[in-house]
């Protein structure tokens, strides 16, 4: 056996985007990859929240930049990645996890602009991010796309039904960018957490009543923290998945399956 000289999780000099980063899963991403080597940019819309979180990295020895942008707006994605490359000198990761839910309710309550947003924000998004990141991975051979979606886009449950359609459009971009990018060593896979502890979701699990429900029936007996994801990201972004793109990983505590 020939001698091992590197962890196959190691994300030394590598680059990596993580949107929605100043919080939630997308800090605990942020975290597990600059734990992992990682230099990472940290984003959202406001720049004080993105500076509390790079501020926590760099203080644990790790190296974080901010680039505060709206994700919904295309100039400020193209300039969140040419930010990047101007501060780095490449790019090897991004992880399109920033992501809205403006409606809870029926389907047939579903207004035009709230749809428009869901898919604007959820599903368009990821796809400019990508696009954008893509010449700069290939430039190094090769990259990974790391798209947050939702057990949602698997499961439909109700008044949820206008995030599940973009949570399930995000595994069709996935899929068809694999198939298009592999040729360039792009690998593009989804993540689907279930219920995660998280301001997001806060909604659907600070009711004792609908938690304890919801735990009975997973068969982990939990909800999800928010370390539950981020070190998946990391694994995903890492030569240890070097050989997988276009899937979907499932992190829900077994609930889809129990």
């Amino acid at each position: 056996m020939s001698q091992i000289r590197t962890s196959p999780f190691d994300l030394t000099g590598k680059v990596a985007i993580v949107t929605g980063s100043s919080r939630g899963i997308g800090r605990s991403i942020a975290e597990h990859m600059a734990q992992m080597g990682a230099k990472v940019v940290i984003s959202s819309r406001k720049a004080d929240s993105c500076a509390a979180a790079a501020a926590a990295i760099n203080g644990a020895g790790g190296t974080a930049h901010v680039i505060p942008a709206n994700i919904s707006r295309k100039s400020e994605v193209e300039a969140l990645v040419a930010g990047t490359v101007e501060k780095f000198g490449r790019l090897d990761c991004v992880v399109a996890n920033a992501a809205v839910s403006p409606y809870f309710g029926p389907m047939s309550g579903l207004e035009d602009e709230a749809f428009d947003k869901l898919m604007n924000v959820n599903v368009k998004s990821c796809f400019w991010l990508a696009n954008m990141a893509r010449p700069h991975m290939e430039k190094v051979g090769g990259g990974s796309v790391i798209i947050i979606s939702s057990i949602a886009g698997i499961r439909a449950g109700g008044n949820l039904g206008g995030y599940a359609v973009s949570k399930a459009a995000d595994f069709g971009l996935a899929r068809a960018l694999a198939v298009e990018w592999g040729q360039n060593n792009i690998r593009i896979n989804c993540i689907a957490p279930g219920l995660i502890k998280t301001d997001f979701a806060k909604a659907l699990w600070e009711d004792e009543k609908r938690r304890q429900n919801y735990e009975k029936t997973t068969p982990l007996r939990r909800i999800g923290e928010v370390a539950d994801i981020g070190g998946i990201a990391a694994f995903l972004a890492s030569p240890a998945a070097s050989f997988i793109t276009g899937q979907i990983i499932v992190a829900d505590g077994g609930i889809t399956i129990g």
